[in-house]
């Protein structure tokens, strides 16, 4: 699941364009309807041409409404920067553009608006490369660029073409098994009570999960989820979702909350980040200064110390510690925006080094500052994670060499790894792992997981009456070498979420079952089977009994036993003729297929499919007109 965001100056056009793309206004105050103008955030969502469906959340443009603009803007995978044909690049423009670059929201496409007020072609040309100039160096300096009218359809069509482009090289979101919800609305429903929406990042939600509200603490459990407005039994990661909480009141839930599961996060009330300004800002950042810190859709008040410096100036890049007014959920990796509250100014963006630091630094200590530097380079168990990742299922020998490591800091990374659960051996019964052990990175086992386990309950639901999917089928849909493959499947299995049977797979709990109808068509062919036990129906006959699902599910369940091309006995009969045969071979040494035939009344044809069958298995073997039992 993914989420856009809008970006750009007031009345380019944003609201107009996401309205003209989904059908739904996402302005929903009374106040932003009568003023024709976006104050809050809106939300909607489309469908691409290849049936993906992406979230939209639509920001204000109004420069009095920037705060508003940053509590939606933080957790979106792409971003559309709105520029209306008539107007070019304007002031919020820049600034909107700024924080993207600043959040490092890497995809994006840009969109020039109201292309119908413009009837001048050279004038486009030139505002063109007027916006060229503006994303240069930025996050969107490659960004394609489209030309639309909301009013007249123009460019529509092309525009979710080259967003689904845009969105198809950019990576999912990983389930890392710790969901974070920030709260970007909360209501309720009559019958319902309190519901919470967001963009689930980090994690996913399922029904009945307990969960707490931070930094306040408040619990609750989780009665109902939403995506689009389509219920849902688990929400997943980059979803738009609507979290219907039980034991949380209206009063108690507000916007800058993060919904979380318990015991997962500790918020933070000092952080360790890097911080780049702006270029154009009015003054140099100094240390000691107040300002507003932006994470998330959550806002507070910061006092900022300068480490190794005095002041940082503009376009430059300088180690801070931020003292919080109020505590904030953060992980290390997070961005942030920090701006100047009079005037009000944005600064510049941060990123999140060390989430909980231990104490207040000594600002000039050069033994922090070099700390500092190891930590934005990672940690040797961040570093080996980043190789994990990146590698997919792999041997260890192959992530060790990504991660570039000392055998020393490897070792360790790895056991501490393995012992939080985020390296994953697949090759159980080793005593030690070793250099060729497979391993997986707990995020995309989590994707394995659940990719394999929907296919097979997709699977299960086509094909009610086959006992499981194919094994290579699995295999080449989720495109795993076989090794690879095999290995995840059998962890599974351990885990007892799948079952093997042969060249089959199927959900634990899987079983064939008929409907009254498909019954009493099996009901009828087993009482003609018993009828003639040793000359029953033939396969052609009992595919045009019951048809050839069900007499494939005859097969899996063990009712029927094929021996020929066109013989099947019930299973009880099959196993009593083979037990005679074997008797009569004992006793003589060797039996013809006339003698078989005369032991059971049947026809040559049975007699003959039934010994070529027990000749395959290595039962009996061959010898002219005789068979004897094989040695």
């Amino acid at each position: 699941m993914r989420v856009i965001g809008t970006a750009g100056h007031v009345d380019h056009g944003k609201s107009t364009l996401i309205a003209a793309l989904t059908g739904t206004h996402p302005d929903r105050l009374k106040e932003e309807q009568e003023r024709e103008m976006t104050i809050d955030l809106g939300f909607g969502w489309l469908n691409l041409p290849g049936g993906e469906e992406i979230g939209i959340v639509d920001v204000p443009g109004h420069r009095d409404f920037i705060e508003n603009m940053l509590a939606g803007i933080g957790g979106i995978d792409a971003a559309l920067l709105i520029i209306a044909a008539d107007e070019g690049v304007m002031p919020q423009t820049r600034e909107h553009l700024a924080i993207l670059d600043l959040l490092q929201i890497q995809a994006g496409v840009v969109v020039i608006t109201k292309t119908d007020l413009v009837e001048d072609a050279e004038w486009l040309d030139l505002l063109e490369e007027d916006i060229r100039r503006a994303l240069a160096g930025t996050v969107l300096q490659a960004a394609p660029r489209m030309r639309v009218s909301a009013r007249t359809g123009l460019g529509l069509e092309e525009l979710l073409a080259t967003l689904e482009a845009t969105l198809a090289n950019r990576p999912s979101r990983l389930d890392l098994g710790r969901p974070r919800l920030p709260v970007d609305r909360v209501f309720t429903m009559p019958g319902f009570g309190t519901v919470l929406t967001g963009t689930l990042s980090d994690g996913h939600f399922s029904l009945g999960d307990e969960v707490e509200l931070l930094p306040s603490g408040v619990r609750g459990r989780i009665r109902g989820l939403q995506t689009h407005k389509k219920k849902e039994e688990t929400a997943l990661p980059g979803s738009r979702t609507a979290v219907n909480v039980s034991g949380v009141a209206l009063e108690e839930a507000l916007r800058g909350e993060v919904l979380a599961k318990p015991g997962q996060y500790k918020p933070s009330r000092r952080i360790d980040a890097r911080l780049r300004l702006l270029k154009d800002i009015s003054a140099p950042l100094k240390n000691a200064t107040e300002v507003k810190i932006f994470h998330g859709t959550t806002e507070t008040i910061a006092h900022l110390r300068l480490l190794g410096a005095e002041v940082i100036e503009p376009g430059e890049e300088g180690w801070v510690q931020l003292e919080l007014r109020d505590p904030l959920v953060v992980v290390r990796g997070d961005r942030f925006i920090i701006r100047r509250p009079s005037p009000a100014e944005t600064l510049g963006g941060g990123l999140v080094v060390d989430p909980q630091p231990k104490a207040r630094h000594r600002r000039m200590d050069e033994s922090v500052l070099k700390r500092l530097s190891a930590l934005l380079e990672g940690t040797p168990a961040d570093i080996f994670m980043q190789a994990a990742l990146a590698t997919g299922p792999a041997p260890l020998k192959e992530m060790t060499a990504r991660a570039r490591l000392e055998l020393a800091p490897a070792q360790e990374a790895i056991e501490a790894l393995i012992a939080n659960g985020s390296l994953i051996p697949l090759e159980e019964g080793k005593s030690a792992p070793d250099a060729g052990t497979l391993f997986v990175a707990a995020p995309h086992w989590e994707v394995f997981k659940a990719s394999a386990l929907d296919s097979l309950s997709g699977y299960h639901q086509t094909h009610p009456l086959r006992r499981g999917m194919p094994r290579e089928e699995l295999k080449s849909k989720l495109k795993f070498a076989p090794k690879v493959f095999n290995a995840l499947v059998k962890k599974l299995a351990l885990e007892t979420e799948v079952v093997e049977a042969g060249s089959w797979l199927a959900r634990s709990g899987h079983e064939i079952r008929f409907s009254d109808g498909q019954q009493a068509k099996v009901s009828a062919l087993l009482r003609r089977f018993d009828g003639n036990p040793y000359s029953p129906p033939s396969v052609k006959e009992t595919v045009a009994d019951v048809g050839e699902d069900i007499y494939n599910a005859l097969l899996d369940l063990g009712e029927l036993v094929s021996v020929g091309q066109d013989v099947v006995f019930r299973k009880p009969v099959y196993e009593q003729m083979v037990a005679k045969i074997r008797a009569l071979l004992a006793e003589k040494g060797q039996v013809t297929a006339a003698e078989v035939r005369d032991l059971f009344g049947t026809t040559r044809k049975y007699a003959l499919a039934l010994l070529e069958h027990l000749d395959a298995l290595g039962v009996t073997a061959r010898d002219g007109d005789y068979r004897r039992l094989r040695k």
